[in-house]
């Protein structure tokens, strides 16, 4: 699948250094998310294992950047219930972040639901994540509702935000 700049692929195992050097071990990028950074090549190379496994079973992709043609992120969409379909992630490194590429993972995860039948489109994002609440507001998703919820990794709380936006 294809955007402007970008290609979403499956992973492969030698995207590890890039997975690695540009998203994994970038605490920035980890920050509203639910995964740990990774800390060492060796735990990159366990990552990739288990990106690709998971990848196999779920619509999940690795972000490509036509260009450089360097992995730089992942997007993921699950379908919630028969039309409504919810991205299940974007992650960019933050040396690809401002270039318009989240918008263009956003567009085409919601042009790939509609292709599936959708009718819903919903995403979400930590009411404290400013750049995806500005990426979100820019596809027209209007806010459905929040959600306290627990980061796991430290134990802190925080407010989840989920948008909606009907698609035809």
């Amino acid at each position: 699948m294809e955007t402007r700049d970008l290609i979403l692929s499956k992973a492969r195992f030698e995207d590890w250094e890039d997975m690695y050097r540009n998203v994994w071990s970038r605490p920035e990028s980890a920050r509203y998310m639910l995964w740990q950074v990774t800390t060492s090549e060796e735990e990159a190379k366990t990552r990739m294992e288990r990106t690709i496994a998971w990848q196999r079973d779920h619509d999940v992709w690795t972000v490509y950047e036509k260009s450089s043609g360097q992995s730089i992120g992942w997007a993921g969409l699950a379908e919630l219930s028969p039309g409504v379909w919810q991205e299940t992630s974007i992650a960019l490194g933050p040396d690809f972040v401002g270039r318009g590429y989240g918008r263009q993972i956003l567009e085409l995860l919601m042009d790939i639901a509609l292709n599936r039948g959708g009718t819903e489109f919903r995403c979400s994002t930590r009411s404290e994540n400013t750049a995806s609440k500005a990426l979100i507001a820019s596809c027209s998703l209007a806010l459905l509702g929040t959600e306290e919820k627990t980061d796991q990794r430290d134990g802190s709380a925080y407010q989840l935000n989920i948008y909606s936006k009907k698609i035809y």
